[in-house]
């Protein structure tokens, strides 16, 4: 759980937090955009990719239903959420409204 504390910890800038599983074909399509997103704006946001197989409490105690979910915190709290393949775009402009 040394996760969630991560997530809810301190942090004041924005979180991404990527749900994923190595199984799921819309995570393996989704994941090359996490990893620009990443890249891109690695300095105004930071990037946690979950194993939702591996963390299932972590994505029960988020209530985390439908894989990939992103998730945006701020200031330890959930500010919006993103399920299912997203545009880069749409990543993008919830990054600019929140951080």
């Amino acid at each position: 759980m040394a996760k969630i504390k991560e997530i809810l910890g301190s942090e004041t800038k924005l979180i991404l937090v990527d749900f994923w599983t190595p199984w799921c074909v819309p995570c393996k399509i989704l994941s090359p955009t996490i990893e620009q997103v990443k890249k891109e704006q690695g300095t105004n946001i930071k990037v946690i990719k979950v194993n939702a197989d591996k963390d299932p409490e972590l994505a029960s105690e988020l209530s985390v239903f439908s894989i990939p979910t992103i998730i945006f915190f701020k200031d330890g709290k959930e500010i919006s959420r993103l399920i299912g393949i997203i545009k880069k775009e749409v990543i993008d402009t919830k990054i600019d409204l929140y951080k």
